[in-house]
């Protein structure tokens, strides 16, 4: 499975993105990382393969929001009232197992897209 990013790119403080990630075939848990420079990668956010279930990081829940359409395999990331601390490369993730639960460690992940950037100024 490949997976393709898309949508990043500069916004002032308090504005809003929306990230798509398409995907080449089915998965099972989609999800979304980011890495500001010098930090670790860090889970943002995920949306299991039903579809019905998601979870958010701390740092971004009230301001995020995920979705996927499975007709399309495609998971979207729409980012609103964006900070300067949301800077960041943001990758896609995917799952290769369909099973419940929602991961939030990379370990878990089979599939990466090549990163998009987010950059908010301030």
């Amino acid at each position: 499975v490949q997976l393709q990013a898309s949508g990043g790119g500069l916004v002032q403080a308090g504005g809003s993105l929306r990230l798509s990630c398409a995907a080449s075939g089915r998965t099972g848990t989609l999800g979304w990382f980011r890495q500001a420079p010098g930090k670790e990668r860090e889970f943002v956010a995920a949306v299991n393969w039903i579809g019905g279930s998601t979870y958010y990081a701390d740092s971004v829940k009230g301001r995020f929001t995920i979705s996927r359409d499975n007709a399309k395999n495609t998971v979207y990331l729409q980012m609103n009232s964006l900070q300067s601390e949301d800077t960041a490369v943001y990758y896609c993730a995917a799952r290769g197992v369909f099973m419940p639960g929602i991961p939030t460690v990379r370990q878990s992940y089979d599939y990466w897209g090549q990163g998009t950037l987010v950059t908010v100024s301030s």
